[in-house]
This record gives structure tokens, C-alpha cells and sequence, in this order.
């Protein structure tokens, strides 16, 4: 089942006189329960092309289809509401709320949805058990390591249960140690839950785990190949 739709998007940035092709008229679909990478060097357009599939990146053109819905025909409060209950992110910083808990962190997101307190406390523990962090729950960011966060990060971005993962970079930050560990438990997630991860990234490692790399220079895909892992 495709999760997402991509019809010749594109964007452009207006730098003085000079225009800039970030993105130059991509079209791909994503099906359900993918573990793809988007790769290429740095200017590639690989951040700026998850950003437009994120809702996060206006573009200049073209369509990003999300179970049926162009996600930017939508109003930017609707535009809100579908991230939170249909994308999970995963950022190089981490992006965790300094002053809440692991547990905390995780748990906002549902909170916002409106989820009951009973089921957000199950569910938090449940993602948290998942991650290996089970004895963590009450420990702030501060008190984590690298690798800690960022799986903390990853437990929050499955809470509301979305249709699928955009990582940015998410290894960028991390020893080769807590990379693979990081990479093997974002990988059993994926099974798990079926959920699709699509990555933004230029580490190896991360591409050697990937089903599905796309490759992609001066804002175009150059290939796109599956492999069985």
C-alpha cells in the first residue's frame, strides 16, 4: 500500500539574482513499511525533499499525497493536525523538551492528540520497553547519552501511531557504538510496527540497513534500488 505520493515537486530558493534548484521535479512513491534512505552529498536537496514530505518546507511545486490528502492544499491549522497524527520525525539534535522526562517527552505528543491518561502511560511505557529504556522513564535529557536521546526521540516520533518516519541525519551526532545500536532497534521498530522510515542521510552505516535507497544530486533522483536485508 503506498504511503505517500510524490508528483514533480520541486523548490526553489531566490538567493539575490541567482535561483536555486533545491529540488527539480522529484516523483517517487513510498509503500507501506519501508526502511528507505534518501542519500547524496551535502546541496544534494535530500533535507530540503523530507522537509516538502513533512509538511515542514513549502514547495514551489508539485504534490505530496498522503493517504489521499495533497498536504499542501490543506489550511495551515489542518496542516498542524495531520503531522501530529500522521508523521513522526527524527532529528539530528534530538529536539527532546529539556525540562520533561524521557517519559514526558514521549508522552506529549499524545497528550495533544487527546489520548486518554490511562492508555498514554501504557503506551509511553510500552515504546520506552521497546527502546531499551524502560529504567529511564524519569530521567531528563540531560541525565541521557547521545544514543539515549535519540532513541528516546524515536519512541516519541511512533507515539501517535503515524503512517511514517522522516529522520534527518540521525546518526550525525552519535559514536559508531550507539549508531548500531540505534540502527538495529529503529530497524526491529520497523517490523514491528510495520511503520515506514525514510531517512535523509549520507552515513554508510545507515545505508547498509536501508531496503531502499534513493540517490539523489542537484536536487534530481539519479536511482533508486531495493535490496533484501
Amino acid at each position: 500500500m503506498k504511503v505517500i505520493e510524490i508528483r514533480n515537486l520541486k523548490k526553489t530558493y531566490n538567493t539575490g539574482e541567482v535561483k536555486v534548484k533545491a529540488v527539480n521535479g522529484i516523483s517517487i512513491d513510498f509503500e507501506e513499511g519501508e526502511f528507505a534512505a534518501i542519500v547524496g552529498p551535502s546541496g544534494s536537496g535530500k533535507t530540503t525533499f523530507l522537509n516538502m514530505l513533512g509538511g515542514l518546507d513549502r514547495p514551489t511545486s508539485g504534490e505530496v499525497v498522503i493517504g489521499g490528502a495533497n498536504v499542501w492544499e490543506l489550511s495551515s491549522r489542518k496542516l498542524i493536525d495531520f503531522r501530529m497524527n500522521n508523521i513522526g520525525f527524527v532529528f539530528q539534535a534530538y529536539n527532546l523538551i529539556p525540562v520533561l522526562t524521557a517519559g514526558e517527552n514521549v508522552e506529549f505528543i499524545m497528550q495533544l492528540q487527546g489520548m486518554p491518561k490511562k492508555e498514554r502511560g501504557m503506551r509511553t511505557k510500552e515504546l520506552l520497553e521497546a527502546v531499551g529504556l524502560a529504567d529511564r522513564i524519569n530521567s531528563r535529557p540531560g541525565k541521557l547519552s547521545g544514543g539515549q536521546q535519540q532513541r528516546v526521540a524515536v519512541a516519541r516520533a511512533l507515539a501517535s501511531r503515524p503512517k511514517f518516519i522522516l529522520a534527518d541525519e540521525p546518526t550525525a551526532n552519535l559514536d559508531s557504538k550507539a549508531t548500531t545500536s540505534l540502527l538495529e532497534m529503529m530497524a526491529e521498530m520497523n517490523k514491528k510496527y510495520n511503520t515506514t522510515f525514510i531517512f535523509a542521510t549520507h552515513d554508510q552505516r545507515v545505508m547498509d540497513k536501508a531496503r531502499r535507497i534513493v540517490s539523489i544530486e542537484d536536487g534530481r533522483i539519479l536511482s533508486d534500488e531495493r535490496f533484501e536485508r
